[in-house]
């Protein structure tokens, strides 16, 4: 059973992380619909706002009682993070709030806040909506995989795309469900499961940046597609491991250097969309949030290592 800090603490390093990935999943799906399915489209502007709103919510809390870890991963905001919004916001003329990116930035860490019944449930309160919501936002987004792959509609987004965006909606559902029971979610024990998990987002990463770079970058199409590769590998180094035929810390191992060697390759293509350096159809919040997504995997790497 989880002490009320550790449930607040959890809580509060989840949503940080995941609900500022929900809601750029709605602002990615929100650029891709035609004039036809405008109304698809104000859906997906309403699911951004409400993670914005849960999200100031959680980051008023946040104060003194989230971990150095997870503030110093890089996976809360980045460098670019508000310079990627900003352009986004300029690009696309949809309003994103950078006073909650500021906000985030000012979140201390530490054990300094005496936590009372009240803002454990406050917490529950915030835990209960997001479930709402994020099972609302899998409804969606299964609703638009399964109009995309019957030629009901049309998208920019790729189906694999969608069907990467529900995964990860599901895990932090079961996240959030799991720490409502008050129970610990076990990253360490479910180590080979998470890194199965990630290795598999990671390539799929790989695979969109590639298909989302102007034909004439040749280097970086090549990088993007042999990181494809070695994730695929390490997906199915994740299954030997489940199935003990190969040692659970080598695949910690390789997946850890894979993850550092992706990472610096997504902060140099953020670095370089910002800077108008590197061709692309990416829009820049999106380099931004597959970073962050890496600097993710990568404290739990450190993590499963230890």
């Amino acid at each position: 059973m989880l002490s009320r800090r550790e449930f607040v603490r959890q809580s509060l390093e989840l949503h940080l992380f995941f609900g500022r990935i929900m809601k750029e999943h709605s602002f990615f799906l929100e650029l891709g619909f035609t004039p036809r399915d405008s109304n698809y489209m104000q859906q997906a502007d309403a699911f951004r706002k409400k993670f914005d709103r849960l999200l100031f919510e959680v980051a008023s809390m946040s104060n003194g009682v989230v971990s150095p870890d997870v503030l110093e991963s890089g996976e809360v905001y980045t460098q670019y993070t508000l310079k990627a919004e900003t352009a986004s916001s300029y690009f696309t003329g949809v309003l994103i709030p950078t006073n909650l990116t500021q906000a985030e930035m000012n979140i201390s860490a530490g054990k300094n806040v005496t936590l009372n019944q009240r803002a454990e449930q406050k917490v529950y309160e915030i835990n209960q909506r997001a479930i709402r919501l994020i099972s609302d936002l899998i409804k969606y987004k299964s609703t638009l995989l399964t109009n995309v792959l019957t030629c009901k509609m049309f998208t920019v987004n790729y189906p694999l795309l969608i069907d990467h965006i529900m995964r990860e909606a599901k895990l932090y559902l079961l996240m959030v469900q799991t720490l409502q029971r008050g129970d610990e979610f076990d990253m360490e024990h479910d180590a080979l499961e998470q890194e199965m998990f990630w290795n598999t987002i990671m390539a799929e990463h790989s695979k969109f940046i590639r298909g989302l770079l102007d034909p004439t970058e040749d280097d970086l199409i090549n990088a993007a597609n042999n990181f494809g590769n070695e994730f695929d590998q390490l997906v199915d180094e994740s299954k030997d491991a489940m199935d003990n035929a190969l040692p659970a810390f080598q695949v910690t191992a390789d997946s850890l250097d894979a993850t550092k060697a992706i990472r610096d390759f997504k902060a140099q293509g953020t670095a370089g969309i910002l800077d108008c350096k590197v061709k692309s159809i990416i829009i820049p919040l999106l380099a931004d949030h597959t970073l962050r997504e890496a600097n993710h995997y990568l404290r739990l790497l450190n993590m499963f290592k230890r």
